[in-house]
């Protein structure tokens, strides 16, 4: 069935949840894991991060330093639990605004067979301006998308 299967995380409990069911459906099928998240670049310095927390920072290169590592941590986290479960997991850490058009760039590249994401990660008002991230997915990708929620 899948062979390969793309799991984006953006360090929100929901993430967490869409990583163990990506885990638990690759670990079933004899799968892979390509795990990824996508750190913001400069021009959101105040961006509400998915735990509540934000990143406060007085230049950019600070920033983008904070940014990049927290997406580190978050791949982090999908390798331990594939390791956990005896799945082979690469990662990859992107930079962009737009993380929808690396998800989708990602999957492709890698050569994934299905997408597991959250439903979103954004709450309140940064969702009803920027718009979900799961709904450009599946509005951009020919892959099989389950959105976990």
């Amino acid at each position: 069935m899948f062979k390969t299967i793309l799991v984006p995380t953006d360090g929100s409990a929901l993430s967490d949840k869409a990583i163990a069911n990506a885990v638990e459906l690759a670990r079933s099928l004899g799968a892979s894991l390509v795990g990824m998240s996508v750190a913001e670049p400069y021009p959101y310095p105040h961006s509400p991060r998915p735990d509540g927390s934000s990143l406060i920072v007085s230049d950019a290169r600070s920033f983008e330093e904070k940014t990049a590592a927290l997406a580190q941590k978050n791949v982090e986290r999908i390798a331990e639990a594939a390791r956990e479960a005896k799945v082979p997991c690469e990662t990859v850490v992107k930079v962009s605004a737009s993380p929808y058009e690396e998800i989708v760039d990602v999957a492709r590249n890698a050569k994934c067979d299905a997408i597991v994401m959250a439903s979103h990660g954004r709450t309140g008002m940064s969702r009803l301006l920027l718009g979900s991230e799961t709904q450009k997915v599946l509005a951009y990708s020919t892959l099989p998308v389950l959105v976990v929620r």
